[in-house]
């Protein structure tokens, strides 16, 4: 791959992500970016406000502790989303916030925050806000610049149907500034974007600093050329409709409920289910999975897997039939394991199939 090879995916990727400013490609999955992020604005002595609504809020706060910062914590229930007064609230109790960490979707809780009056609060404040945009990228609207988003990380391998094994994060001119005057940020590392700046952007994007990951690229590109091709807010409309159809769906099935309380609060790649009281969640999927394998179910992680389930609707399974292939799994699960009381996989498929059509026809 030549480095204007690179440099046009690269470019594919800013539009993506609606963004002007720089877009690096990294030769690695999400928390490559995510990592080098932290450790390259985030200075010793410093506060940074970390928001946690699922487990990778809870890594960048481990993060953010080992830069040397004092780290304020916000948490939402992992049923709900954080509230831009929440994060006004812990600005003004701590103006010495200079940095802001923030998930926009939890896959693996199946919530998503209100980015864009965040990040108006966030900029108000003056502070650096970084996205973890992975799941949320192409799967629901995400406004880099005009959010104000100052360092936004993206993979692939969620509702762009892509690779894993590459990643890209776009970064401010505000950003570069706090990082090259940051004295701790990396250098001569994997984890440096002073690196990228000083030895491909500043160059041109002319010579490339390393041999790049060509198959993973590749792959890059062609999953910004599907989207672009079918179109963005196509995609985006099909994931809000297997997050409706699959609410519907649920509710009308019986037996098990929504984690996340709210629609708006719920993400538009995977929505959580609550097993129902003196069951395991582990126990429904495995039967669920026993009735047909081919549909994504998985339990909740760590300390959620007993309560938990996880229904995956991004990328090809943001599909119709995927997500009643889905519901209908987990009728036979609930049913095998003798949670047979008003489960109705008819009325679920008929729910979430007219919740479909309501959301891609309306």
């Amino acid at each position: 791959m030549s480095a204007a090879h690179f440099a046009r995916v690269e470019d594919k990727i800013a539009a993506l992500m609606r963004t002007r400013e720089t877009v690096v490609a990294m030769q690695g999955e999400a928390l490559l970016p995510l990592e080098a992020c932290i450790r390259s604005a985030v200075r010793p002595g410093s506060t940074a406000l970390n928001v946690v609504t699922g487990p990778y809020g809870e890594t960048f706060g481990g993060w953010l502790r080992s830069c040397g910062a004092d780290v304020v914590t916000v948490t939402a229930p992992f049923s709900g989303a954080v509230s831009p007064g929440e994060i006004a609230a812990a600005l003004r109790e701590h103006p010495a916030i200079d940095f802001v960490s923030l998930v926009h979707a939890e896959a693996a809780t199946g919530n998503t925050n209100p980015v864009a009056e965040i990040g108006r609060v966030v900029r108000e404040h003056g502070a650096l806000l970084m996205l973890d945009a992975v799941a949320s990228v192409a799967a629901e609207p995400l406004l880099t610049d005009e959010w104000g988003v100052d360092l936004c990380v993206i993979g692939g391998q969620k509702a762009m149907a892509g690779p894993a094994g590459v990643s890209a994060v776009s970064v401010s001119a505000r950003a570069w500034e706090r990082i090259a005057a940051n004295e701790a940020a990396p250098r001569r590392s994997y984890l440096s974007l002073l690196d990228w700046k000083e030895r491909w952007i500043d160059g041109g994007r002319a010579v490339l600093p390393h041999a790049p990951a060509q198959l993973e690229m590749l792959a890059l590109e062609q999953a910004a050329d599907r989207v672009a091709a079918v179109g963005l807010d196509a995609v985006i409309t099909r994931h809000r409709a297997a997050r409706g159809a699959t609410r519907a769906g649920v509710r009308a099935l019986g037996g098990l409920t929504p984690y996340v309380v709210r629609l708006e609060d719920a993400a538009p790649v995977a929505t959580t289910l609550r097993a129902p009281d003196g069951t395991d969640a582990r126990e429904i999927v495995a039967a669920a999975l026993a009735s047909d394998a081919s549909v994504p179910l998985q339990a909740g992680g760590g300390a959620l897997a007993k309560e938990m389930i996880r229904v995956n609707h991004y990328g090809t399974a943001a599909d119709r039939g995927v997500v009643l292939a889905s519901l209908a799994a987990l009728g036979a699960g609930l049913r095998t394991l003798g949670v047979s009381g008003g489960v109705d996989v008819d009325a679920a498929v008929e729910a979430a199939g007219a919740e479909w059509d309501a959301v891609t026809t309306g």
